[in-house]
């Protein structure tokens, strides 16, 4: 079971597409930016496994501080922001815009996911190969996550939790998932109710 948070970032929606999402908590007032700098997309691309090896990790390293790295990480908070809206979108049972078909779809054409099969225990099994050379093959894992999240994805399981801001995928069996986790909003929510059913009491 992954971590709900890993390195200062929260991996609460069960999807990558929705863990890049919540790279910016919006409460009600002041957003809070986890992705500020190119540092920090380093730090979350290894908190989200995207990249394991120690080779990928220092192609990130090598690049960390270009300004390619920084004009990518601009793209990509403009693009998890629209990505956000089709997310409320879908969480409102509304369509994908055809606009934003046609992006993921330049994405998706520039930047296909490598894969590779490997054996293991007599069994062949499918590997996902990323190691970014370059900021922009980011956009590979990204990418295919998004497509991921719009096809096999059930829309009626995409929430925003009940207490926040966060968004998430319904993994639960009766599709019963209220928060975006039980450990911050789920507790927070029954103490507070129970609070004020002792003050009715009272």
């Amino acid at each position: 079971m992954k971590k709900e948070e890993v390195d200062g970032f929260l991996f609460l929606g069960n999807h990558l597409a929705l863990d890049l999402v919540n790279t910016r908590i919006i409460p009600e007032r002041d957003s809070v930016e986890l992705l500020p700098d190119t540092v920090a997309l380093e730090k979350w691309l290894l908190a989200a496994g995207l990249v394991t090896s120690t080779h990928g990790a220092r192609l990130l390293r090598r690049w960390r501080d270009s300004a390619e790295a920084q004009s990518f990480l601009e793209e990509l908070r403009r693009f998890r922001e629209r990505l956000r809206a089709v997310v409320i979108q879908r969480e409102a049972g509304e369509a994908v815009s055809a606009r934003f078909l046609a992006e993921l779809n330049r994405l998706l054409e520039k930047y296909p996911t490598r894969i590779a099969l490997s054996a293991a225990g007599g069994k062949l099994q499918r590997e996902v190969l990323f190691e970014p050379a370059t900021p922009a093959e980011v956009w590979a894992p990204i990418a295919a996550a998004t497509a991921d999240l719009l096809t096999e994805v059930d829309p009626s399981r995409i929430r925003k939790c009940e207490s926040c801001i966060m968004h998430f995928y319904d993994v639960s069996k009766k599709s019963s998932r209220r928060w975006c986790s039980m450990n911050i909003c789920g507790n927070r929510v029954k103490v507070a109710a129970y609070r004020q059913r002792q003050r009715a009491d009272g």
